[in-house]
């Protein structure tokens, strides 16, 4: 293993005396132990010693102890939200989870249904070792990756990070690019020469993976995106306008002006179809950019006289009042630009909802709509967009014939099933690595 080697210990296995977890095993690091404790049996998912050496009582359970190395909530982003739903699912099966929490500047610590056992500034090196020895005192790391997360060129001040830590650490990659810069491509060869298992949310992803990047050891695992599952769609009255809606953060690549063009192709239909631009401009636009992009679109908007079938609320929103506007969606668009995109929230969160989607035709779309919840269209195509939705607005077996599959593939979407194959592959690789 490469990019720094990690030697977990010795280890010895002692058998679990339950009917339920009879044919498993847990292990302990031999350094932990004082033999003349006697072992008990709390429970038939744990067993606990006591440790003199330590000084604290050691408890080792059926289920890795997991900290999450991510950006998270009040961090207004989508890996801060991927983070916190994540955590407390994981929570739900009885997981203990803890958060090192990445931030560009310092904060006040958060109040959070995740404990955040420590910050990492950017630029403050100061933050790197407090984060490195609360990573450490976990059993598994899931460290969530986008360049754009981490200080340095293209998040390398991860790398540093990364040689630091003893433990079993499970990269989570939210973008998988094609054609990645040399910098690009040096960064995450580093990520995966070091980690010991990588997960994907789709399978074009870890084609790309395997195609473009160097994988060595590590082992990968395809887990598709979470969401929250049973939202009921809101019935729509045959005179009610129908709402057409796009949300999350805002900046370039969102392709949101391609949907406006596509609006001002659908001026005829009666009722004529609202587009609602829902969400803030992401911070880090906001910061480098300000408006810009936001009020390219508004002036857009006013140029094809469409000022009554598109409105843009940048007002937060939180769960419940998210979920009441998802619900009562016609349809949803995604226009983005990326081709490489290799997931989305939005479109997992569009699916689990049981509303139709219209997508370009990035990675994640082109996978996840192909066996008919939605559809997609070239990218950068107002007009196609525009014959795509209307489709979808003046054909009701389509709009239904959607909904349906969307509704068939919710269940596999759902969090607490996305949890457990994370805590699973966590569990393996601990017997793998033998650091349990």
């Amino acid at each position: 293993m490469t990019g720094g080697e990690r030697v977990f210990g010795s280890t010895f296995q002692v058998p679990l005396l339950s009917d339920e977890l009879e044919n498993r095993d847990l292990r302990w690091d031999m350094d932990d132990l004082d033999e003349s404790r006697p072992i008990r049996l709390d429970d038939s998912r744990a067993i606990t010693f006591e440790s003199t050496t330590l000084g604290t009582r050691s408890r080792l359970s059926s289920f890795p102890r997991i900290a999450i190395l991510s950006s998270a909530p009040p961090t207004p982003c989508g890996l801060a939200t991927f983070t916190m739903a994540l955590g407390s699912a994981l929570q739900n099966q009885g997981v203990d989870v803890g958060v090192v929490r990445v931030l560009d500047a310092t904060e006040v610590r958060p109040v959070s249904t995740l404990p955040v056992e420590a910050q990492w500034v950017a630029n403050e090196t100061s933050t790197l070792t407090p984060a490195i020895d609360a990573l450490n005192r976990r059993d598994v790391v899931l460290l969530q990756h986008e360049y754009g997360l981490y200080g340095g060129p293209d998040g390398d001040s991860v790398l540093e990070l990364l040689d630091g830590l003893c433990v079993p650490v499970i990269a989570i990659l939210h973008t998988v690019l094609s054609r990645p810069t040399t910098n690009q491509r040096r960064v995450l060869n580093r990520v995966l020469g070091t980690v010991d298992g990588v997960v994907v949310m789709t399978r074009s992803a870890e084609c790309r993976l395997r195609d473009v990047f160097e994988l060595n050891d590590a082992a990968v695992r395809v887990i598709a995106h979470g969401a929250a599952v049973g939202l009921s769609p809101v019935p729509h009255l045959p005179e009610a306008r129908p709402i057409i809606l796009t949300w999350g953060l805002i900046g370039p690549g969102k392709g949101i002006e391609w949907a406006i063009d596509a609006m001002a192709t659908l001026k005829d239909l009666s009722p004529s179809p609202v587009y609602v631009i829902a969400g803030r401009t992401h911070p880090k636009v906001l910061a480098h950019q300000g408006d810009v992009y936001r009020r390219s679109l508004e002036r857009r908007v006013a140029a094809y006289g469409l000022e009554e079938m598109v409105v843009f609320d940048n007002t937060y929103r939180d769960l419940v009042s998210l979920n009441a506007l998802i619900a009562s969606a016609s349809l949803v668009v995604l226009p983005y630009d990326s081709h490489d995109q290799a997931t989305s929230g939005v479109l997992v969160d569009a699916i689990a909802a049981g509303r139709p989607v219209v997508a370009t035709n990035f990675s994640h779309a082109a996978e996840l709509l192909s066996s008919g919840a939605g559809v997609t269209v070239e990218h950068g195509d107002g007009r196609g967009l525009g014959q795509a939705i209307r489709r979808v607005l003046t054909e009701p077996d389509t709009a239904e014939s959607m909904a349906v599959e969307a509704q068939r593939l919710a269940p596999s979407l759902d969090w607490n099933n996305v949890a457990c194959q994370y805590r699973d592959f966590a569990s393996e690789l601990l017997l793998r690595t033998g650091a349990a």
